[in-house]
């Protein structure tokens, strides 16, 4: 097996199958005594990304509170 020039590898299927490494699993790397292990990551390890957004506009909201019907009379130019 070769690392590509993107640092990629290929996990054969018998082996993801086998040890459940679905699509979008988060895994880590351990590196031990000259070796590298490869090991799923602890769930919840790092959030999502629909999360991290979620997490920047709560952040960067400026305190600013309107309630939906505000929002949408705003958002349709409405007087």
């Amino acid at each position: 097996m070769r690392i590509t020039t993107k640092g990629q590898v290929t996990i054969p299927q018998s082996i993801r199958e086998r040890t459940g490494l679905l699509p979008n699993t988060e895994v880590e790397f351990l590196v031990e005594e000259g070796s590298v292990r490869l090991v799923k990551a602890a769930v919840g390890v790092r959030p999502t990304r629909g999360a991290q957004a979620v997490r920047r506009l709560r952040e960067h909201g400026g305190g600013v509170r309107m309630t939906t019907d505000e929002i949408l009379t705003l958002t349709r130019g409405e007087s």
